[in-house]
C-alpha cells in the first residue's frame, strides 16, 4: 500500500465549491504514477519496455464531498493481478477529519505496440515479479 497526498485546487471546485467528481479519477492516476515510481517501475519505463497501460474499467463510489484546500490522502493498492490485468484499489480520505471521501478501483491491462495482450511474467518477468510482491490481499 502506499499513500498519496494531493490538495484540493480551486479549480478542481465547481460552482458550489465540491470538488467535480471527474477529478477522483485524476487523483487516482496521480496516486497509481506515485505508486508505481515508489515501487521502483515508474511509468516512463513501462512505455519505453514498449508497454501500455490502459484503462479497463473505473469504479468510484463517493462518500462525501471535498471542498478547495481539503488535503486528502490516497492509499493505492494493487488487490488483483493475473499477469496481464490489473486492479488497483483507492481509498480516499480528508486528512484534517479522516472521512471517507470515496471507495475506488480501477482495471489495466498491457499492450505491446500492436495493440496485442502482453503476459508479462513471459516477457517481463522484472515487472512481473514487482507487481506480484506487491499484491494485498
Amino acid at each position: 500500500m502506499n499513500k498519496f497526498i494531493h490538495k484540493i485546487n480551486y479549480y478542481e471546485t465547481d460552482k458550489m465549491g465540491i470538488t467535480h467528481h471527474s477529478n477522483y479519477i485524476r487523483f487516482m492516476e496521480e496516486a497509481r504514477l506515485d505508486f508505481l515510481e515508489k515501487i521502483g517501475y515508474p511509468m516512463t519505463r513501462i512505455e519505453a519496455d514498449g508497454i501500455t497501460s490502459p484503462v479497463v474499467s473505473i469504479k468510484c463510489d463517493y462518500k462525501r464531498p471535498s471542498t478547495f484546500g481539503n488535503k486528502l490522502e490516497i492509499e493505492v493498492s494493487i488487490t488483483q493481478y493475473t499477469g496481464v490485468k490489473l486492479t488497483f484499489s483507492y481509498i480516499m480520505k480528508n486528512i484534517d477529519t479522516n472521512e471517507t471521501i470515496a471507495i475506488a478501483s480501477s482495471v489495466h491491462c498491457f499492450l505491446n505496440p500492436n495493440g496485442k495482450p502482453v503476459p508479462l511474467k513471459k516477457y517481463f518477468q522484472d515487472l512481473d515479479d514487482l507487481l506480484r510482491r506487491n499484491i494485498i490481499n
